[in-house]
């Protein structure tokens, strides 16, 4: 496992989580009007669940396991490994759908639910940050 570069994508996933704490709106209804303030936040959104995805799947390699057949398994390996826990695991997983959402289907994504994630599951990724760090200092 290269810690390098699991350091970096840590890094890149701590930036995407401050860029949506820094655009997100106070208000439901001014993230539904500003569809520059939805780009910023989707995309960011996006690039945390993949580079989340990234990292367990970099992990999983190393351990020997067999490999995910999906985004969400991966989070699921990783709890069953002791290495998330499975809230964390759930969270992620319900991130991967948003983030399949988000890609293939932008024009139905429910701003309501993305302004629920934005200003109460950032944490989410925070505590899988934190969980991974643990790991890899060990």
């Amino acid at each position: 496992m290269d810690h390098d570069i699991l350091i970096r994508k840590l890094e890149s996933l701590t930036r995407c989580v401050e860029r949506i704490e820094e655009k997100r709106p106070p208000t439901v209804d001014i993230l539904i009007d500003e569809i520059d303030t939805q780009d910023i936040l989707s995309i960011n959104l996006e690039r945390a669940v993949q580079v989340s995805v990234d990292i367990g799947a970099h992990i999983i390699a190393d351990l020997g396991t067999p490999p995910p057949k999906t985004m969400g398994e991966v989070f699921d390996i990783l709890a069953k490994q002791k290495l998330i826990t499975n809230e964390v695991a759930e969270a992620l997983r319900k991130a991967v759908g948003f983030r399949n959402l988000s890609v293939h289907a932008y024009d139905s994504i429910d701003w309501e639910r993305v302004f629920d994630i934005i200003h109460h599951r950032l944490d989410d990724f925070r505590l899988f940050a934190d969980s991974i760090l643990l790991h890899i200092q060990k």
